[in-house]
């Protein structure tokens, strides 16, 4: 676990002061390197009986890739709340905006031990149920319902395999709210390793969480 700490000792001195922030794992790279990036750190707080979750944004630049690393512990009804307050305002920048910078999310790969990223730059998340479309979602006891039917993560590829390419079905991927961090990019990289449907309309560049 050597990699691990040196990723942890990196967020303590990247934020100027002793910290930790565990992040998320897996056992694969989307992406493995970027460059002219910023880095942000969402921390989990405890506060009382309170859990928070707490931004350093000091280094973020505009015009940069950033990455937000975010703690695994912290669950989706905190962490995406201020994942979108950030989100809103690298989109509403028109001074200093760099229509190529993209926004990733990190995370440490356990087979390649290495810091790992996933891109998150299009996918515009909502606090609320999907009004329309089959929603794919992910509970907090990693199970995935489709239209509330219980679908093994395994057979998943194959459900989609069935339905046909002509057919005009749109799919929206849910999370629960109280999912921790962790297992939603687990999620991730597991939807981005699927073959979906190869029509653009099938598949919506929203996320809900609820």
């Amino acid at each position: 676990m050597k990699y691990f700490t040196l990723i942890v000792l990196f967020t303590l001195y990247s934020c100027g002061k002793k910290e930790d922030i565990l992040l998320p794992k897996a056992n694969t790279t989307i992406v493995k390197n970027v460059d002219d990036l910023s880095p942000i750190y969402i921390f989990f707080r405890i506060k009382g009986n309170d859990t928070l979750a707490d931004v350093n944004r000091k280094n973020s630049i505009i015009s940069t890739n950033w990455i937000l690393n975010v703690d695994k512990r912290l669950p989706l009804r905190l962490a995406i709340p201020e994942i979108m307050k950030l989100q809103q305002k690298k989109r509403e920048e028109k001074a200093h905006k760099n229509e190529k910078a993209e926004n990733y999310y990190s995370y440490a790969d356990t087979i390649g031990k290495n810091l790992a990223f996933i891109p998150f730059t299009n996918v515009y998340y909502k606090m609320e149920k999907p009004k329309s479309g089959v929603a794919v979602f992910f509970t907090k006891n990693n199970e995935i319902l489709v239209d509330d039917i219980v679908v093994k993560e395994e057979e998943l590829q194959t459900y989609f395999d069935k339905v046909p390419n002509n057919e005009a079905v749109q799919y929206v991927f849910c999370f629960d709210k109280n999912l921790n961090f962790g297992s939603y990019i687990q999620n991730k990289i597991f939807i981005n390793g699927l073959k979906l449907p190869s029509s653009e309309f099938n598949i919506k560049q929203e996320e809900f969480i609820y």
